[in-house]
């Protein structure tokens, strides 16, 4: 992957995740439809953030199977 697709990627991910966590403060808008493909793309030049995401979606699924 280039430097310049990940700088892309870096930054489209950061301004998805701050939309994300706007919609979140706002009742009438959904911030996890924004967050979650911001955080996606920032896993995907970050191995910390993904690590941090696949625990997330683990803990999520376990919680849906109660």
């Amino acid at each position: 992957m280039s430097s310049i697709t990940k700088i892309i990627r870096v930054v489209l991910g950061v301004i998805l995740l701050i939309i994300g966590l706007i919609g979140g403060l706002i009742p009438i808008f959904q911030g996890w439809i924004f967050g979650l493909p911001g955080l996606m793309l920032l896993g995907s030049v970050f191995p910390s953030v993904k690590k941090m995401t696949n625990k997330l979606i683990k803990k999520a699924k376990k919680s849906l199977r109660r």
